[in-house]
């Protein structure tokens, strides 16, 4: 299994969305298994993505600590605004 991090970009290049996984096949695949099981937000997201991109890290702390900094640095519109930075 490959921890990592991903990033949906829309169709000019501004990252939408930043997750992150214990298993990037997996949870990227679970995106597309059945489209109509996920919620209404995640549909307008894949449907607004043009392009994914990963990034495979070591371990669950690297994994936090990106896509934290991804967070931060790209403010995706279809991230949850974290309330308060502790939870990391």
């Amino acid at each position: 299994t490959d921890p990592g991090v991903y990033r949906y970009l829309d169709q000019y290049g501004q990252v939408i969305y930043v997750g992150k996984a214990k298993n990037l096949r997996n949870r990227l695949n679970s995106y597309f298994a059945d489209p109509s099981a996920l919620h209404p937000r995640t549909q307008t997201m894949l449907a607004t993505a043009c392009r994914v991109e990963w990034t495979v890290v070591r371990n669950e702390l690297e994994s936090l600590q990106l896509e934290y900094t991804w967070i931060k640095q790209y403010d995706p519109r279809f991230n949850i605004k974290y309330r308060d930075d502790k939870s990391y």
